[in-house]
């Protein structure tokens, strides 16, 4: 085994990881208010544009299972060229896609995109960061994510205003992708900037840290699933409903502006300053984690969560209907921002230390099922019912999801942390 030698500099991942981070995120985030616009304008139903938009969260869950495979055989950097590569053959479907369905499909690549580049920048952290750095490391690598998703809203209402096409908006990602590509390319040899890193070996080759930890937790993922399942099905289901309405704010959000008569420009940008809400507090929420202790976050985070789609379902006939769809945004955004960072600390705090890996994985995929399950229930519940509805269902499952976080988080982690 051998560890870093030079003494870490954080510039030295601003390149490497943090830019590509917020120029992906930040086209992430500049397509995401239009989906479901464009979807309409194809001529899709709202339930139809909300299961066009649920693909992006479908294609990060299926994305999530093979990625720790594939980024531990091709490494870190190369995986994050690959995605944004696939993203940017989504993105190219939904420019030029004639029907819901074409734009589905390219959806559902940029979210298999995502879901590769995610893991791979937090691979590529853990291999070059050394581990007294790493937590601040991976903290800020969120705080790049949610300024991207921050900033890409409002590019794409200027470009909107520019060229009068939601469609445009995808070119924003395109874009992003190619710079992030780009950067990744013409940057030299990782281990010549960082030097020495840490190796294990794992299934007899020998692998970057990042690598190894990766493919843990994709590797025997169900078997995990089911020796954990007593934790899983009690804290985890807290995960699984946290992760689902944070997937529905995305999803419902711009369905609504849509359904209420917002224009594409004014969607992205009320969108944008719930980014901006949304980024101011993902470090406050950390320092009452770790002051006060996981139930203080989680807890409001998830009862704001469900009180704001609760006002979305009683707000949607009103007179005023724009003005509630802007407090409600506002509202999501704050109790999401309250919350940053949640599930990745819990998990944290209930892996076992002497390999978190498996169950980390395990971990997220809860969550990420959530994500993926709360975007089709809202088709579905659009397509037999209403909108309004199925904000009103999602409302009640983040106050139940309170209820199952107040029950059982006190349970498995009793104690305050230090």
């Amino acid at each position: 085994m051998s560890t870093a030698e030079q003494p870490f500099r954080w510039g030295s991942i601003a390149l490497p990881a943090l830019l590509p981070t917020f120029l992906f995120s930040t086209g992430e985030g500049a397509i995401i208010p239009i989906i479901p616009i464009a979807a309409n304008n194809l001529g899709a139903s709202l339930a139809i544009a909300g299961l066009v938009t649920a693909l992006l969260t479908l294609g990060e869950l299926f994305g999530s299972i093979p990625s720790g495979w594939l980024i531990s055989r091709i490494g870190e950097r190369p995986a994050m060229i690959g995605a944004a590569g696939l993203s940017i053959i989504g993105l190219v479907i939904a420019v030029i896609a004639p029907n819901p369905v074409a734009l589905g499909f390219g959806i559902f690549f940029i979210g298999l995109s995502a879901a590769v580049f995610a893991l791979a920048r937090h691979a590529f952290l853990t291999s070059f960061v050394p581990i007294a750095y790493r937590a601040r490391a991976l903290s800020t690598l969120g705080g790049t994510f949610r300024a991207g998703y921050f900033v890409g809203p409002f590019i794409t209402a200027a470009v909107i205003h520019l060229t009068g096409s939601a469609h445009s908006a995808f070119w924003i990602h395109v874009v992003a992708c190619l710079a992030a590509g780009i950067i990744l390319i013409a940057l030299p040899d990782p281990t010549k900037t960082f030097g020495a890193v840490t190796k294990v070996r794992l299934a007899g080759r020998e692998l970057r840290e990042g690598e190894a930890l990766v493919e843990k937790e994709s590797a025997g993922l169900f078997n995990t699933l089911r020796e954990n399942r007593a934790v899983l099905a009690r804290v985890g289901l807290g995960a699984a409903l946290i992760g689902a309405l944070r997937a529905s704010r995305q999803v419902i959000l711009p369905l609504w502006a849509v359904s209420i008569g917002v224009g594409e420009a004014e969607t992205a940008i009320i969108i944008g300053i719930a980014g901006a809400v949304d980024f101011a507090l993902f470090y406050p929420g950390g320092q009452i984690m770790d002051r006060f202790g996981r139930l203080w976050t989680a807890l409001p985070s998830m009862v704001g969560l469900g009180i704001g789609h609760l006002v979305l379902f009683a707000t949607h006939d009103f007179g005023a209907s724009v003005s509630w769809f802007i407090g409600a945004a506002m509202l999501l955004s704050v109790a999401n921002g309250l919350g940053s960072g949640i599930l990745m600390t819990i998990g944290a705090d209930l892996a076992n230390p002497a390999d978190p890996a498996p169950f980390l994985g395990a971990w997220r995929f809860t969550g990420n099922l959530g994500g993926a399950a709360a975007p089709l229930a809202i088709a579905g519940i659009t397509a037999v019912a209403s909108l309004a509805l199925a904000a009103g269902v999602m409302g009640v499952l983040g106050i139940l999801g309170a209820g199952v976080i107040a029950r059982y988080l006190p349970r498995y982690l009793p104690r305050r942390p230090r």
